[in-house]
Formats: C-alpha cells, sequence, structure tokens
C-alpha cells in the first residue's frame, strides 16, 4: 500500500525525522493563507499524487510570489499528473502540500528496503540525491552505497555514524543523520514497511538535515495489524479494477497486452505470461484466483478481464488439486450467462478438467487444448488461418 508524500513526512515526525514546514491545501483560495503562514518568500507547490518523478511531469513548481502559488495551484488541483511513474492518463490531483523555500547545501539520497537476495534490511545511501538517482544507480553504481542488516538484529549508532561518515557528514549533521536514519530503520520494523525513502535528504546553509520528500510502501499482507495505516488509503490514486479484485479476494495487475489471462497461483501465472511472450503474444492482466477460491469469485474474475477494452482472447490455465476445475469451468460459465462472450476462451490443461466440464465449456465456445498459448497467440497475432484450420480440429 502506498501513501502520499505529505502522510509520510507525518510518520517522520513522530519519529524524530525533521521535515520542513507545510501546509496541505485542496483549493486554491487557501493558497494565499498556506503562504503567509510560512516564513520566508519561496515556496514550492507539490502535487499529491502516488507516483514518483513528479519534478519532471510539472508537479513540483517553484514559486517566488503568491501569485505563481496560486497559478500553480490553479494548474495542478484537479488535472491528472502525468510522470515517468505513471501511465498515459497519469493519476488525479486532489491535493497539494506548499512548503517553504529551503537554503540547499547538499541532495542527498536515504532509503531501506527488504534485500529477498540476502535476507537482509538494505540500506541504500548516496551523496547524488535528487530527482536523477535512478540515472546514478544505473550508470554509476559505485556511487550508492549498501549497508545490510540482520533483520534479527539491531541498527546501532555506530552504524548509522559509518554511513554518514561515506556520506561526508560532519559536526552536528551526523547527530542530525544518526537520528533520522535509526528513525527510519524504526518506521521500518514497526510498521511492516516493504520500502522507505528520503529522495532528498538536504542539508541546508543553517546545518540542518531535513527530509525534502518521502515516500513509503507498506506490506499488503501485514496491514491487519496496522489501522492507522490503513485510514491513510486514498483509493483515488489505484486502479478501479484492482480495487474491485481486491475486495474479491482476487489478485490482479491490468497490463497493456491482449491476452487475458485467469490462473491459480502467483508462481504459474508469472510462469503463464511469460509463456505468452514466448509464443509472440502480450498478456492483457496478472490474475491470480487463489487456491480457496469460489465459482462466484472466478465469475467475478472473468468479468474484470472483460472489461478490459484492449482484451482479444483469455487463456485459462489451472493446476488441478490447488483449486476444483470445476469450479473453475462454473464460474466461468457464470460469468457467460451474466454477462456474456464476445471472446475466445481457451484452458491450458484438459487432463485436470473433467469431460463433462470439457463438454459444456465447449458449448460455449471455449477450447480445451495443451496448445492453448500457441493456438490463441497465433489467432490474435494475426496467423488466424492456420490457428483457424486446428481450432476447427478440437
Amino acid at each position: 500500500m502506498h501513501i502520499h508524500e505529505y502522510q509520510a513526512k507525518s510518520l517522520f515526525r513522530q519519529f524524530n525525522i525533521q521535515t520542513p514546514e507545510a501546509v496541505l491545501i485542496d483549493h486554491v483560495s487557501q493558497a494565499s493563507d498556506a503562504c503567509t503562514s510560512l516564513a520566508g518568500e519561496l515556496w514550492v507547490v507539490k502535487a499529491q499524487v502516488h507516483a514518483g518523478g513528479r519534478g519532471k511531469g510539472g508537479g513540483v513548481i517553484l514559486c517566488r510570489s503568491i501569485s505563481e502559488v496560486e497559478n500553480a495551484c490553479n494548474q495542478l488541483i484537479g488535472s491528472n499528473l502525468i510522470t515517468p511513474q505513471t501511465d498515459a492518463k497519469g493519476l488525479p490531483v486532489h491535493q497539494l502540500l506548499i512548503e517553504g523555500g529551503q537554503n540547499i547545501e547538499r541532495e542527498l539520497y536515504l532509503g531501506l528496503l527488504v534485500d529477498r537476495q540476502t535476507q537482509k534490511i538494505t540500506i541504500l545511501a548516496s551523496t547524488e540525491g535528487g530527482m536523477d538517482i535512478e540515472k546514478v544507480a544505473a550508470e554509476t553504481p559505485d556511487k550508492i552505497i549498501k549497508f545490510g542488516v540482520d533483520p534479527l538484529g539491531v541498527l546501532t549508532e555506530d552504524d548509522c555514524i559509518s554511513i554518514a561518515s561515506k556520506l561526508k557528514l560532519e559536526g552536528k549533521l551526523v547527530n542530525h543523520f544518526t537520528k533520522t536514519l535509526l528513525g527510519l530503520y524504526e518506521i521500518f520494523t514497526t510498521k511492516d514497511v516493504s520500502l522507505i525513502e528520503i529522495n532528498p535528504l538536504i542539508t541546508t546553509a543553517e546545518n540542518n538535515l531535513l527530509a525534502l520528500d518521502g515516500k513509503i510502501d507498506f506490506d499488503d499482507n501485514a496491514l491487519y495489524r496496522h489501522e492507522d495505516i490503513v485510514e491513510l488509503r486514498d483509493t483515488s490514486q489505484e486502479d478501479e479494477k484492482e480495487n474491485e479484485a481486491s475486495e474479491h479476494q482476487l489478485n490482479y495487475i491490468s497490463l497493456d497486452g491482449t491476452i487475458g489471462c485467469m490462473v491459480n497461483g502467483a508462481g504459474l501465472a508469472m510462469a503463464t505470461m511469460d509463456l505468452i511472450e514466448h509464443h509472440g503474444g502480450s498478456p492483457a492482466n496478472f490474475l491470480d484466483v487463489g487456491g480457496g477460491t469460489t465459482a462466484e469469485r472466478v465469475a467475478k474474475a472473468f468479468e474484470l478481464i472483460q472489461t478490459e477494452d484492449n482484451v482479444e482472447g483469455v487463456l485459462v490455465n489451472i493446476f488441478g488439486g490447488i483449486v476444483r476445475c470445476d469450479l473453475i469451468a462454473e464460474g466461468i460459465l457464470q460469468a457467460i450467462d451474466k454477462v456474456g462472450v464476445v471472446i475466445q476462451v481457451w484452458d491450458l490443461s484438459p487432463p485436470q478438467t473433467m469431460a463433462w466440464v470439457a463438454k459444456r465449456m465447449r458449448q460455449h465456445g471455449m477450447h480445451p487444448t495443451p496448445d492453448a498459448v500457441r493456438l490463441l497467440t497465433e489467432r490474435i497475432e494475426g496467423n488466424l488461418l492456420a490457428a483457424n484450420q486446428e481450432i476447427n480440429k478440437l
């Protein structure tokens, strides 16, 4: 689960991490009062969306007068912000964070994530913070400092001081950095976080260390332990289909391809998507119906797939034993009866499908076959003659 920058910074402050003074607004009429409540004559207007790269997308605007702030607010509120991390539609901007300008001397990067390869909590830090940290990581990885912490161990002050030294911090900035990193680590471990980062973490002319931006991603599987975090969720920033799928205990992610997928098990779902790509096709979604599914849930899954405008065919790949294949077939048939079918459906593994189920599927225009991936891909990608000749033999 993602949260907004202003929410992340609120959590930062609870753990003694310093952030700039700021005011959250949702209407341009609040802009003038927000500016006057902040010291100085320089302000930054920041769109609150669940995506990085806001600066590159025009979602972070530096203003030198209140009228410029109001113009920026008019430009952003109610718009859809497109960044390198959003799709072509972008994300809706409902709120803005107005911050006072800072006397920035250095921009650092600081983040924590779960490193599954080393099975540790990995701290990432760099002297090259800012908008191009991804470029730094790709082109000059030696500028990224990595430090692993055993999840059963602790992060010590000495560890923090060592990292601060590598970042070339001195004096009281070392103490500020130690408090900041220990605070991030405590948030990470107590709130079941999967990723937390400050980019940039700035040093100022006043010798302060401030989190100029903040990002936190939480482990969805642990949210039941954190009702306070669940309350921060903003569904307007999430895909409507994925939200609807989540309500029915389905794992669904929309993609850009033409072949819809219905699979049980995340690993099998990813392997099925790879198989589609191998045969020259492109998956339209990731969909894991799970092991304890019902016919009704499958029907909902099938309905979701059919609402994707780009879907031209659906591949059903169910591993028998994890879930009853007749339940899957029954759910598909329920969806057909409810909303109708205008696309081809294929079942990859008929040996796990009872004969009467296979017969009913054929009666509804579905084709159980071990060659489902190849035939469906050929049909959709243009080799219609060869595909239809083989389909007619089924």
